[in-house]
C-alpha cells in the first residue's frame, strides 16, 4: 500500500511539475517565436515596399503635378501585399494616402503613426491581429542623397501561406518543448521511485534501530524495579488501546508510545537500597525516589528524537486535584498524554507482583482506581479506560510474554512506519520536536 501511493504521489508531482515546466518554457518559446514572425513580417514589408519608396525618392515632392504619378504608383502598390499607404513629407504632413476597398476592419486597430523618427531609427512598427490575420504597420524613412524626404507609412497584410509557415513554425516549437520536458520527466520517473525505495529502506532500517534502543532503555529500568520487563510492554499496550478510545492522533500516540516506554527511565540513576526496597519508603527515602523523574528529563533531552516522550516522562506522577510532583499541576494543565498514561500506569501496578506487595484482582484494581476518580486521575479519561479495561487486560493475560511483545511490535509498527510514510508522502516537514521525534524521516 506504501508503494503504490509513493507511485501515485510521484507521478502526480511529476506531471505538475511537466504540466508548470512546459507552460513556463512554453511562455518563452512563444515569445521568442513570436518575436521572430515579427522580424520576418518587418523584413517582408521594408523588402516590399523599397520599390515604392525609391520611386518616391525620385519625384520631386515639391512638385504637385508629381502628386498624380503617386496616386498611381500606390495603386499598384496596393495591389501587393500593403493594404494602406501613406506618404507624409518632411514636416509630417500627409501628402497622400491610398486605402485599399474593404479593409476598414483592419484599419481600426491602427496606432496613430509616430513621428519623428528618433535619430538613428530606420523603421517603427506595430503587428495587430485581425480576424485570425496578422497585419504590421509600418513607418520608414524616406532619403535622398542622405536628406530625409518624408516617411512612408503602409499596413502590410502577412500572405496566407506566410502566415501558416509562422504558425505551424511555433506550434512545432512548442511540441518540441513540452515534449522534451515529457520525456524527461517520464526519464526521471523510475529514477525518483528507485531512490525513494532507498529512502524507505534506510528509513526503516533507522526507524527499527531508534525503537529498538528505545526498548532497551525501558527494559533496562524494568528490570531493576519489577520482577519482569513487561510492565513496560504492557502499559504501552494499554495506554495505545486508551488512546485509540480517545480518537487521539498518530502523532500524539506516538509521543505516548514513546512515554510509555521511557516513563521511569530516570530510575536508572536510583541506588538499589532504595529502588528495591520490600517495605514503604521513608520520606528521605521518598524525596530520593521522586528525583527520578527530573533524572529521566534530563536523560531524554539528551537525544532530540525522544523529545515527544517528555509529557510522559516528566508529568506522570502529576495528580488530577494537583497534590502529584513534581509541579504540583491541577486538572488539564497536566499534558494530556500524562494523564491518560498515569491511569494505566497505576493500574498496572496495581494487578502486578511487586517486590514489596501482591497483584491485586481486576475488579479489585478497579475499585481502587475509581477512588482516584477527580483526585488522582482524570475522571473523563478513567472512565473510558474502566469500560475497556477487563477485556483489555484479558487480551494481554491470555497473550503470554510472547504475545504481549508480538502485540506491541505490531502498535509500533503501525504508529511509527505509517506516519513516517504519511509525511514523506505528503512532502511535510514537522516542527522541530515532531521532527526529530519522527524517526524515519
Amino acid at each position: 500500500m506504501v508503494y503504490k501511493n509513493i507511485h501515485r504521489t510521484v507521478l502526480i508531482r511529476l506531471v505538475s511539475a511537466w504540466l508548470i515546466l512546459s507552460s513556463a518554457l512554453g511562455a518563452v518559446v512563444l515569445y521568442l517565436e513570436m518575436e521572430k514572425a515579427d522580424a520576418l513580417m518587418l523584413e517582408l514589408a521594408i523588402t516590399e515596399s523599397r520599390s515604392f519608396r525609391d520611386h518616391v525618392r525620385q519625384i520631386d515632392g515639391r512638385d504637385p503635378s508629381h502628386l498624380e504619378l503617386l496616386r498611381q504608383r500606390a495603386a499598384e502598390f496596393l495591389k501587393s501585399d500593403f493594404i494602406s499607404v501613406r506618404v507624409y513629407d518632411k514636416t509630417q504632413r500627409m501628402i497622400l494616402e491610398a486605402v485599399e476597398p474593404g479593409i476598414d476592419e483592419a484599419r481600426r486597430d491602427l496606432k496613430p503613426h509616430v513621428h519623428p523618427l528618433r535619430p538613428g531609427d530606420r523603421s517603427h512598427y506595430h503587428t495587430y491581429w485581425v480576424s485570425s490575420r496578422p497585419f504590421m504597420q509600418v513607418l520608414l524613412p524616406m532619403e535622398k542623397d542622405g536628406a530625409l524626404l518624408g516617411y512612408f507609412e503602409g499596413v502590410y497584410e502577412l500572405s496566407a501561406e506566410t502566415a501558416k509557415n509562422i504558425t505551424v513554425g511555433i506550434i512545432r516549437a512548442l511540441t518540441v518543448v513540452v515534449g522534451v520536458v515529457l520525456v524527461t520527466s517520464i526519464a526521471l520517473y523510475p529514477v525518483i521511485i528507485v531512490l525513494n525505495k532507498e529512502l524507505f529502506r534506510f528509513s526503516s532500517e533507522l526507524l527499527r534501530s531508534n525503537v529498538e534502543l528505545m526498548e532497551v532503555l525501558g527494559s533496562a529500568v524494568a528490570k531493576r524495579d519489577s520482577d519482569t520487563h513487561l510492565h513496560n510492554y504492557r502499559v504501552t499496550i494499554y495506554a495505545i488501546r486508551l488512546a485509540e478510545t480517545l480518537g487521539l492522533s498518530m502523532r500524539n500516540i506516538q509521543r505516548l508510545i514513546a512515554g510509555a516506554f521511557l516513563h521511569d527511565v530516570g530510575k536508572i540513576g536510583i541506588s538499589d537500597n532504595i529502588l528495591l526496597k520490600p517495605g514503604p519508603l521513608t520520606n528521605e527515602e521518598f524525596a530520593v525516589m521522586r528525583t527520578h523523574v527530573l533524572l529521566g528529563v534530563d536523560i531524554i533531552s539528551k537525544a532530540g528524537w525522544l523529545e515527544g516522550a517528555r509529557d510522559v516522562v516528566e508529568y506522570h506522577h502529576e495528580r488530577f486535584d494537583g497534590g502529584g510532583y513534581l509541579k504540583g499541576l491541577k486538572g488539564e494543565a497536566i499534558p494530556l498524554n500524562a494523564r491518560l498514561f498515569a491511569i494505566v500506569d497505576v493500574f498496572d501496578a496495581l494487578i502486578s507482583r511487586r517486590p514489596y506487595k501482591e497483584p491485586l484482582s481486576i475488579d479489585d484494581a478497579r475499585v481502587v482506581m475509581r477512588r482516584g476518580s477527580g483526585s488522582h486521575f482524570d475522571p473523563r479519561l478513567l472512565q473510558l479506560f474502566d469500560g475497556i479495561a477487563p477485556k483489555l487486560q484479558s487480551e494481554i493475560s491470555d497473550a503470554g510474554d510472547a504475545g504481549v511483545y508480538a502485540t506491541l511490535r505490531r502498535l509500533v509498527g503501525k504508529y511509527f512506519r505509517s506516519m513516517a510514510s504519511m509525511d514523506r508522502l505528503q512532502g511535510r516537514r514537522p516542527a522541530n520536536a515532531e521532527r526529530r521525534f519522527l524517526w524515519a524521516e
